[in-house]
């Protein structure tokens, strides 16, 4: 999706946002944005002396409104309320705090805004999410890029087509870095998203997902056939893959939630003409999300105030992998096999063509199997094969590789 199509203001906000975040490298997350250094601390300097609103080519109202009454005041909370329908009074407090610093003192309690709503009948709506009273315990990394998780949003009819959302979250701070209308959930279609993500965020460390198509092939027992061409083609960028447990959804939690903050926001009650269509209302409402909607799990502040773009950049080419003094290195067959010590091995067509290192152990007779920095599996010499079948290896912490059953290799 090219950037004309996602709003300037979108755009400059997010920028000076992220600019804040202590550490930035702000040449480069210029050059990430596509704008030179001057109009990137231009924008700097217009939000840190007017805010959002002056990063308008042309100033549409003052910074703040003298005499400001408790009335209008009120209707700055309908008008909230209208634009959001589904926050409560927490969230619109503090929206209006971001938003008019000025009437800090003035503003009304969450509660008071609670009652706000009820007079006006805009308290109940069917679009609010359902309280979970559960209190779990909330696990997060310790800073952006660490791990980003990956899912497709359950597909819904359009007018015209069927969209499939797809979508990208940081863990550490649940900034929203991809949502993305999607046509299937084929491989090829979210390489190309992924590429236009990680060209304006960068590279993440890790990257988690389920265990179904286009990112997985099955579940525990499926061996290295869980991997596919995209996540093989993530492992050559640097990124390591890892999968939830099947059967438990809450292992990508924070995109599970997203999905229903999106359901209840966004989705409830409105049907899109086409694909155009729903990525406009993707874009509008992720800037939302990101930059106005204070998230409780992170004490009310917004995603983008915890976020900031990975240092380490998209290589429009494939790096070369080197691996180390002393590997074993062996070529992938077309069928998915490696030959070590007149035995054929099974790892996974994914990998066809592509060279991995078998590493020894401490224990005797078992070879860590790696596809360049990611450890793929344990290749045991020791294993037994079933007759006319395969043979599973052990495996401890990554994905089995699977034993053919023996036979002579052809010279």
């Amino acid at each position: 999706m090219p950037w004309q199509e996602v709003s300037t203001m979108s755009l400059r906000e997010e920028f000076v946002q992220l600019a804040a975040v202590e550490g930035t490298n702000i040449r480069l997350l210029c050059r990430r944005f596509g704008v030179s250094p001057k109009t990137g601390y231009k924008w700097i300097q217009r939000y840190q002396q007017g805010g959002v609103e002056a990063l308008r080519d042309q100033p549409r109202r003052p910074n703040h409104s003298p005499l400001t009454t408790p009335p209008h005041i009120e209707q700055l909370v309908i008008q909230q309320r209208e634009r959001h329908p589904a926050w409560g009074g927490r969230k619109l407090h503090k929206r209006l705090a971001n938003l008019y610093p000025h009437l800090m003192t003035e503003l009304p309690h969450p509660s008071t805004i609670t009652d706000i709503l009820r007079r006006h009948g805009l308290l109940s709506s069917p679009l609010s999410p359902p309280h979970n009273s559960h209190k779990w315990h909330r696990f997060e990394h310790e800073a952006p890029n660490e791990l980003w998780q990956m899912d497709f949003k359950g597909h819904f009819p359009l007018v015209k087509d069927r969209c499939h959302p797809l979508t990208v979250l940081d863990d550490h701070s649940r900034f929203s870095l991809g949502l993305r209308a999607c046509p299937n959930e084929q491989e090829q279609t979210v390489q190309d998203q992924l590429v236009w993500i990680m060209r304006l965020y960068g590279l993440p460390a890790r990257m988690t997902m389920d265990n179904g198509a286009p990112w997985g092939c099955g579940g525990v027992s499926r061996g290295l056939n869980g991997h596919t061409a995209l996540t093989v083609w993530l492992m050559r960028l640097g990124i390591r893959i890892s999968h939830s447990r099947p059967h438990h959804p809450q292992t990508q939690g924070k995109d599970e939630r997203f999905h229903r903050t999106m359901q209840a926001e966004l989705l409830h009650g409105r049907v899109f003409a086409d694909l155009q269509e729903c990525q406009r209302g993707f874009d509008r409402w992720r800037e939302q999300y990101n930059l106005e909607r204070p998230h409780q799990a992170l004490g009310m502040l917004t995603p983008i105030s915890r976020y900031r773009p990975s240092e380490r950049p998209f290589p429009e080419q494939l790096p070369r992998f080197e691996y180390q003094e002393g590997d074993i290195v062996r070529k992938v067959a077309h069928n998915g096999t490696i030959s070590y010590q007149a035995r054929m091995w099974g790892l996974s067509t994914a990998f066809m063509g592509c060279h991995v290192a078998l590493r020894p152990t401490e224990h005797d007779g078992v070879l860590d199997v790696y596809f360049c920095n990611s450890l793929l599996g344990k290749l045991n010499l020791h294993s037994s094969f079933s007759e006319g079948g395969l043979g599973q290896v052990e495996h401890h912490g990554a994905p089995p590789v699977l034993a053919l059953p023996r036979c002579k290799l052809q010279d």
